[in-house]
């Protein structure tokens, strides 16, 4: 099983989608996600989004959506990292947290992958679930490709 890891700024849209998605697609992979600076709580379109799509919110621990620190994946008692992927120019420019290791093994696979942010969208509900459709869709493609390069 490989631990993934998405990360954002907020942890409230972009990460949280694409740890769904991963978690939905199922095989080797176990997704959690995280924020430099978390909300607090996702974002509404991306559940919605979500649930639109038939996804629903999956996620790594099995516990209900939430916006949490990245700080609580760099604790000794938290799960090893096999790749870990800002899904954001912004976490991706950040400091991030030295993450635990299997005992003889190497530091995480850092991967960066650069979306827009559907939670500056702008408009009508609808307008605003359009762009989280299409945000998710990029996601979705960009793990379809990993868990092809896995298989």
């Amino acid at each position: 099983m490989m631990n993934v890891l998405f990360l954002c700024t907020g942890n409230s849209a972009r990460s949280i989608m694409a740890e769904s998605y991963l978690n939905a697609a199922g095989g080797h992979f176990t997704a959690y996600s995280a924020g430099s600076t978390p909300t607090g709580t996702p974002n509404p379109f991306a559940i919605k989004t979500l649930e639109k799509t038939g996804v629903g919110v999956r996620t790594g621990d099995g516990g209900p959506p939430a916006s949490k620190s990245w700080d609580v994946f760099a604790a000794p008692d938290a799960p090893i990292m096999d790749v870990v992927i800002t899904v954001c120019d912004n976490a991706a420019g950040e400091v991030c947290p030295v993450w635990p290791t299997r005992p003889g093994e190497a530091a995480p696979r850092k991967l960066h992958w650069s979306f827009p942010d559907p939670a500056a969208a702008e408009g009508s509900d609808e307008e605003k679930l359009a762009v989280f459709k299409q945000i998710f869709g990029d996601i979705r493609a960009k793990i379809d490709g990993l868990i092809a390069e896995r298989s």
